[in-house]
């Protein structure tokens, strides 16, 4: 691969609040100057263009990569690159539902789109190749969740520099948990993640929690680095009708997401469980979401609890028309994570104003920031689950304003590229 690396290679600040984390400057959108604002709507665009999952391996990064693109499109020339088959197919816990179309969300008729570079190369390689040379951005913009994108991307980044075009990685993940679990996959990650992360010119990051897991992983340096929000999941189309109070009905607490050791979701019906009588026969629990890892330990609590009977299952991935239905019919969205950097699920219940259960780890306390429908609960805490249940019961009917915006990431990334001078 190496060879083959160097051969492409061979072809060859509005102000937002600057603080100081762990010896790098950082702008995180806190404020900003009247003046700066007049200058950045002079200054002149660059030409970019993401990379990041597409829809044939559809997960939340495929939602991302989609949203970030049609944001930048709106001041930015803007193309995208797309990882199509992200590991052979065998391997992907959702292998049943490759390929077969789940998405409403599109990208913007006039954003050039090459789907996709696949993981084993051949011929893909060449026409991605083909792709970024035709289109020659200025910035090429990386989207990294995974190890398994590692080589596709070390092979962008060589083009990227044989086109003298700089090069940013957006960090949503160090490594996915399921992959990490594979024999040898953290070290190859850790000796090729160094590489591509050295051939980075900036870095853009979600959170100062997920800041620090990335200077204490790669050799981020003292090079230039935006902490953004992740932009709000308000895609999903559907109704949110506000509860009818003369037409009693239980309250529904809707978790939504895949079905992994670290969502936590045997807490949750555990602490479903555990709810006093009175207050259990008022509420229903609807879990929606796929089996990955093998982890049925959940579900199989769920057939043997005693309140059976007000639980509702769905278990793969829905189609984005289902997704409004469901999270319409929610009245309390419950997230009972032991770890996370981000929640596609927190930013799709917050674009509905829902309340939400939210345990507090990783960078979800950053990434809910200024939602003020947030009940929160320590991890892997039944009791502690369970009272939050009850908090966010007494807060149905209530509607809370979503504080995220694309428009505010599109102004962090203007700021970040005039910074590095693409």
């Amino acid at each position: 691969m190496a060879g083959l690396l160097r051969l492409m290679a061979g072809n060859r600040h509005q102000a937002l609040g600057e603080k100081l984390v762990n010896g790098t400057h950082v702008l995180d959108g806190l404020w900003e100057d009247p003046a700066q604002d007049r200058d950045r709507a002079e200054r002149r665009r660059p030409k970019v263009c993401v990379v990041g999952s597409g829809w044939q391996f559809t997960s939340g990064i495929s939602y991302y990569t989609c949203r970030l693109t049609t944001a930048l499109s709106q001041d930015f020339s803007t193309s995208a690159l797309l990882m199509r088959r992200l590991v052979p197919r065998s391997l992907y816990p959702g292998r049943d539902r490759v390929g077969v179309p789940v998405n409403e969300l599109s990208y913007p008729p006039d954003v050039p789109v090459f789907d996709g570079l696949d993981w084993y190369w051949i011929p893909s390689v060449v026409k991605a190749v083909r792709f970024l040379r035709a289109e020659r951005p200025e910035v090429i913009v990386l989207q990294w969740w995974t190890g398994a994108v590692l080589h596709s991307y070390l092979a962008i980044a060589a083009v990227a520099r044989s086109i003298g075009a700089t090069l940013v990685i957006e960090f949503h993940e160090i490594q996915d948990t399921g992959e990490a679990k594979f024999r040898g996959a953290s070290g190859y990650l850790q000796r090729l993640g160094n590489r591509l992360v050295r051939k980075a010119d900036g870095y853009v990051v979600h959170s100062d929690f997920d800041l620090k897991r990335v200077r204490s992983t790669f050799p981020v340096d003292s090079k230039p680095v935006r902490i953004v929000p992740h932009g709000p999941f308000d895609h999903h189309t559907g109704e949110r009708p506000l509860p009818d109070p003369a037409t009693p009905r239980r309250t529904r607490i809707l978790f939504f997401g895949t079905i992994r050791p670290y969502k936590g979701l045997e807490t949750l019906v555990e602490a479903f469980d555990a709810l006093p009588e009175d207050i259990a026969a008022t509420m229903e629990l609807m879990v929606v979401g796929e089996t990955w890892e093998g982890w049925t330990l959940p579900l199989e609590m769920m057939e043997r609890s005693p309140r059976r009977s007000q639980m509702t299952l769905v278990n793969r991935y829905v189609h984005d028309e289902e997704v409004a239905g469901f999270f319409a019919a929610a009245d309390v969205v419950a997230l009972p994570y032991k770890r996370s950097s981000a929640s596609g699920p927190l930013h799709i219940a917050m674009s509905y104003g829902l309340p939400v259960v939210l345990t507090e780890v990783g960078g979800l306390r950053e990434g809910a920031e200024g939602y003020q429908g947030i009940s929160w609960a320590p991890p892997a805490d039944v009791q502690g689950l369970s009272d939050a249940l009850i908090a966010a019961s007494g807060r149905v009917g209530e509607r809370f304003a979503d504080p995220r915006s694309w428009s505010h990431t599109v102004e962090v990334y203007d700021d970040l590229f005039a910074d590095l001078r693409p």
